[in-house]
């Protein structure tokens, strides 16, 4: 999720407090992190954040528990004893890093490689000639649901069944045992190669990482390589080739073209090609088989203009095919990621209605002078629609994780006259909250309006959805309640390029007087979710915040009764009776039903699940993906469009529409509705 920035000026940012002090300037010296700077920016984080301000030992407790959750994810190589170990090693952290004592960090990286090389033998060993692959093993996946191995024996047990698993993931995909266990054995052999080149600048990032995290979850600290990676999302543009690429054993895979980017113009590169060897435009071409993904990534990225050399591996056939492509570097606009609306006719009660759906996948910004905004970009397309006469629209943030607050801010104006939006806290409790205002007067929409969200809509998403919903502007659908990400972050970089803190810097509360976090915002029309699972939602993160409520700050001078702008307010009857019919309609829906019966197989499922339902539900995942991925722009819309959610929400907005026409809503059985 992108975090929600409290200003769009990340790059001018100057990080209060102790990252100003001239102790960090030494790193002009070294390029790169040093452990002498770890403590100045770790008081960097507390002097800005909205609860933290001192290193107790509550805080230190928390630092070693996210360390160690960093040093071994899946819980499949370390073991309790080890964990033991850690703890003393690292035991009064705040003490090490203080004297620049960072031995710790040496000592536990070479704890977790003798563990991976362990479970390298393991594996090899387990995958000998007599292994048989056996699709009834039962394990527990999460591992946030299950307790370090207590011993070597127990870790080894539950490798075997890690095992199974990796192996019918292979075999899924018409591959044969033989290469199947290869496969797998190189995969701990890459465990074993990225935990031995781990770098010094590495384990610092990682420590600070963990520290951050300690604070709440949506604080981390981002190195050189995830500050840029946040710069172009925010920006929604990059110079490179305008290719998604990932990780697929040890090779790096084409998963998408951009449109209009440089490999897609080429004709020479297509979904699926593994990307082998990269070089520039002069010098040797450099293997990148088996190396990590942001290092391949930051030999492919460069300067507008220049050029990249690529050397390609095909599948064709029964073969693979070996090629050599050079490209020019170009600036690539990641419009996937950018607002949209697509135009659909219904016809309801004999009449033709034009709806507008929105897809708003994030709240972008880009700070440069000039820079694109979804704030802006979405003003456009409102104006469009008001230009092609839509009778309502479908503002869609169901998968919006969140982004810009500065646009939150502005999108939420676009649908009322003037007033407050949001109000923010402070560190200091003694202040008052800041009030976040529209000050634009233009009522860019005034017509009927629905918002779909879900439980993975956040943040910024929050913001807008519960102001609108508190203003009663809009009817929200969807998900149960929207995440409950009610924090608001800022982004600060580190002096001499040496990456950024993100910090929580205050909570934020929607006029209705409420905060968002934990609870979220409440659909006035729920609908079946794939998200909604007890385990999605801020309350379920480490270490998240408490709520909290302050008096309600709704600005009368938002309403606007006469005239062009007016806005008709939504009324308690008129949601009842849409609720009704929508919970009828749902009822009959196939699609519907069909999640339903997902997230009670997830639930029953419980701490255990069976390897041949897992690999069941992640071909029938991948399929789509694969579809997904391959599909042209106009296919995937269409596909977009066919959604149950997104059809459920035109429902509404029909109904929705005749209502504040003045018109008594058909039965459903006599209601038209294409």
């Amino acid at each position: 999720m992108i975090s929600l920035s409290m200003s769009q000026k990340i790059k001018l940012a100057i990080v209060a407090g102790a990252l100003a002090t001239s102790s960090l300037a030494y790193a002009q010296q070294k390029d790169g992190l040093e452990c002498r700077y770890l403590t100045v920016i770790e008081q960097g984080f507390l002097a800005n954040h909205v609860k933290y301000s001192v290193r107790d030992s509550e805080l230190q407790t928390r630092v070693v528990e996210q360390y160690l959750k960093r040093l071994d994810p899946s819980k499949i190589y370390l073991t309790q004893p080890d964990i033991d170990q850690i703890k003393k090693i690292t035991n009064n952290v705040f003490d090490k890093t203080k004297n620049k004592d960072c031995a710790f960090l040496d000592q536990t990286q070479k704890i977790v490689l003798e563990r991976v090389k362990d479970r390298l033998a393991f594996a090899k060993l387990y995958l000998g000639k007599d292994f048989k692959f056996d699709p009834a093993t039962e394990f527990t996946f999460d591992p946030e649901k299950k307790a370090w191995p207590k011993d070597t024996a127990e870790a080894n047990d539950y490798l075997k069944k890690y095992i199974q698993f990796q192996i019918g993931n292979y075999m899924a995909t018409d591959m044969k045992m033989e290469e199947a266990k290869k496969n797998v054995i190189k995969n701990y052999e890459r465990a074993v190669k990225r935990t031995q080149d781990t770098t010094e600048d590495d384990l610092y990032s990682g420590y600070l990482d963990s520290f951050a995290r300690a604070l709440d979850p949506h604080s981390s600290f981002f190195s050189r390589d995830v500050l840029e990676d946040f710069e172009i999302q925010m920006r929604l543009s990059l110079e490179g080739i305008g290719a998604t690429l990932s990780s697929q054993d040890g090779f790096t895979v084409v998963e998408q073209l951009v449109p209009g980017g440089a490999a897609a113009k080429s004709g020479l590169i297509e979904p699926q090609d593994k990307i082998v060897a990269v070089g520039q435009e002069k010098g040797p071409m450099e293997n990148v088989i088996d190396q990590d993904l942001k290092d391949v990534v930051k030999k492919i990225r460069g300067a507008k203009g220049t050029k990249v050399r690529l050397t390609i591996l095909r599948k064709t056939g029964d073969g693979k095919k070996r090629m050599d492509v050079t490209l020019v570097r170009e600036k690539v606009s990641l419009e996937d990621d950018a607002a949209s609306i697509t135009f659909t006719e219904k016809e309801v009660g004999g009449v033709k209605k034009k709806l507008g759906i929105i897809n708003f996948p994030s709240f972008y910004a880009d700070s440069r002078r000039g820079g694109r905004s979804s704030a802006a970009d979405l003003k456009k397309i409102i104006k469009e629609a008001n230009e092609k006469k839509a009778d309502g629209l479908v503002l869609d943030l169901s998968t919006n994780g969140g982004g810009s607050l500065e646009d939150a801010v502005k999108i939420a104006g676009l649908f009322f006259q003037t007033g407050n939006v949001v109000k923010q806290s402070s560190k200091n409790e003694g202040r008052a909250e800041a009030a976040l205002r529209d000050t634009d007067p233009t009522v860019d929409w005034a017509g009927p309006l629905v918002v779909l969200t879900s439980r993975i809509s956040a943040s910024a998403s929050e913001i807008v959805s519960g102001t609108l919903q508190d203003y009663k502007r809009a009817v929200i659908v969807g998900g149960d309640h929207t995440y409950g990400k009610g924090s608001v972050q800022s982004v600060l970089p580190i002096p001499n390029d040496l990456g950024a803190i993100k910090v929580t810097v205050g909570m934020f509360f929607i006029p209705g007087g409420k905060s968002t976090q934990h609870r979220g915002v409440d659909a006035d029309i729920v609908l079946p979710g794939p998200f909604s699972t007890d385990d999605v939602g801020e309350k379920y993160m480490d270490y998240s915040l408490p709520p909290k409520t302050i008096d309600a700050f709704l600005s009368p001078e938002a309403y606007v009764k006469e005239g062009p702008s007016a806005w008709k307010e939504v009324k308690t009857e008129w949601v009842k009776s849409m609720k009704d019919r929508s919970t009828e309609r749902v009822a009959k829906n196939e699609e519907f039903k069909k999640i339903v019966d997902e997230l009670n197989k997830a639930k029953a499922r419980g701490k255990v699940i069976r390897v041949s339902e897992v690999l069941k539900d992640k071909n029938e995942k991948e399929k789509k993906d694969k579809a997904k991925k391959t599909a042209s722009k106009a296919k995937k819309n269409e596909e977009y469009l066919k959604r149950p959610d997104i059809q459920e929400a035109e429902s509404v907005l029909l109904d929705l529409i005749l209502l504040q026409e003045g018109k008594a809503l058909l039965p459903l059985k006599q209601a038209s509705a294409k």
